[in-house]
């Protein structure tokens, strides 16, 4: 994160995280995004993954089958 990517690729980042740890690692994402503009390609079986993000895109059997058009996300909050 030194040099400020323009984007981070995140595979599965919180996969073998327990949930606070993994809530955690989600909220450092998204302070990323919102105060760097850091774009954050994230692939996640994880809908509860999703709840951070501000576009989502859903692949089944390499096809695109839905996606959200980008919005806006409020400040998340680690609970």
């Amino acid at each position: 994160m030194i040099n400020r990517p323009k984007v981070v690729f995140a595979d599965e980042p919180i996969g073998n995280l327990d949930s606070q740890n993994g809530k955690e690692v989600l909220a450092l994402l998204g302070n990323l995004n919102q105060q760097y503009g850091i774009t954050i390609l994230m692939v996640t079986h994880s809908e509860d993954s999703t709840k951070y993000s501000n576009r989502v895109i859903h692949l089944k059997d390499g096809q695109l089958v839905q996606k959200t058009p980008p919005v806006g996300i409020p400040n998340r909050h680690i609970a």
